[in-house]
């Protein structure tokens, strides 16, 4: 049966040996609380509820998008894995959750023991990083599925945070201020629309070294998606909001976090652009709204607090090696971002 599942497309026998790496690498992420061992029909956690008063569970999934497609292009594939975890990370670290495990899905249609092994390895460094265990996932082998040399990847989080410690926006006023924090690049997302700017209508290519950014397009576009856990968890005892730009921009993403009665007023003009934002717009004559609508411009994530925090914020930001500015302001309005 093994013989003509191969024949059809599907490899057991190196899909095991590729695996068989897999506990060792694991492993080196394990937490305290991690029972069990990697292959199991299902990962094992054990929560210390000692530690908690009241624990609450925060979880999130995501994917990478087409900027998988930058990777098949460029035959770099150690990236992606640790964007899958940033990215999931940052996305509960808004609500003050720690990352506790986390779980990946690979699906290709036939598997290369290098990628395979370079995927996993972004993904171990991944948590690491954000202490998180690397607790298991799924590879699927799907040929006929996949284009040739394709993959595709998500990935769950699971973390926790006191309920009273939880970070919901809801206690953002009147007069807060806005500080932005910088991205070292698009992140994960808007790459369709820099794809089709930057690829198709300027037919440069992912080896091309690119003077207006001052790197080779395929390096500077697969820039790993930065965590800002540590930044996070330093101020969130006195932030009242906090919003992860990613897709949807500034226009999307602020709203999440903010009471209906209130607006954020950003001042565009408040922080540098990275030159790969610039170059998209111009190659591609895009739009003020439309580019802040759908990248992060160079601010990766948004922080609200009382005025009387700002400068706290600011030397902790310096001290833990992030770029912060003052970017805007919140006021009386209906629960609406307007980037003057």
């Amino acid at each position: 049966m093994s013989k003509q599942y191969q024949k059809a497309g599907v490899d057991i026998e190196l899909g095991n040996k590729v695996k068989s790496k897999l506990p060792q690498l694991l492993s080196s992420t394990n937490r305290s609380e991690v029972l069990g061992k990697v292959g199991g029909f299902g990962g094992l956690f054990a929560l210390d509820t000692k530690k908690y008063k009241n624990p609450v569970l925060v979880s999130s999934v995501d994917g990478v998008g087409t900027k998988l497609k930058i990777a098949f292009e460029y035959n770099k594939h150690n990236t992606i894995g640790i964007d899958l975890v940033n990215h999931c990370v940052n996305d509960i670290a808004v609500l003050g959750a720690e990352p506790l495990f986390f779980l990946d899905y690979i699906g290709l249609g036939k598997l290369e023991p290098k990628v395979f092994e370079s995927i996993i390895e972004g993904f171990t460094k991944g948590c690491k990083v954000n202490n998180c265990t690397l607790i298991g996932g799924e590879t699927a082998q799907m040929p006929g599925f996949y284009k040739k040399g394709e993959y595709d990847v998500s990935g769950t989080i699971v973390g926790v945070v006191e309920k009273d410690e939880m970070i919901t926006g809801e206690n953002i006023s009147d007069g807060d201020v806005v500080i932005g924090v910088q991205s070292n690049g698009l992140h994960t997302n808007g790459y369709s629309l820099a794809r089709k700017i930057l690829f198709d209508k300027m037919k440069y290519g992912v080896e091309d070294y690119i003077n207006e950014i001052d790197n080779v397009l395929g390096e500077e576009l697969l820039r790993p998606h930065m965590s800002y856990l540590s930044l996070v968890n330093s101020c969130k005892k006195y932030v009242n909001g906090i919003a992860h730009i990613t897709g949807g921009g500034f226009y999307d993403n602020i709203p999440r976090v903010l009471p209906k009665n209130l607006d954020v007023i950003i001042e565009k003009n408040s922080w540098e652009v990275l030159p790969i934002f610039n170059l998209i717009q111009k190659h591609g004559k895009v739009s003020d709204e439309e580019m802040y609508h759908v990248f992060n411009m160079g601010i990766g994530m948004v922080f609200v607090m009382h005025k009387k925090y700002v400068n706290k914020f600011l030397k902790e930001s310096k001290d833990l090696k992030y770029k912060s500015h003052i970017i805007g302001r919140v006021e009386i309005g209906s629960g609406k971002v307007k980037i003057l």
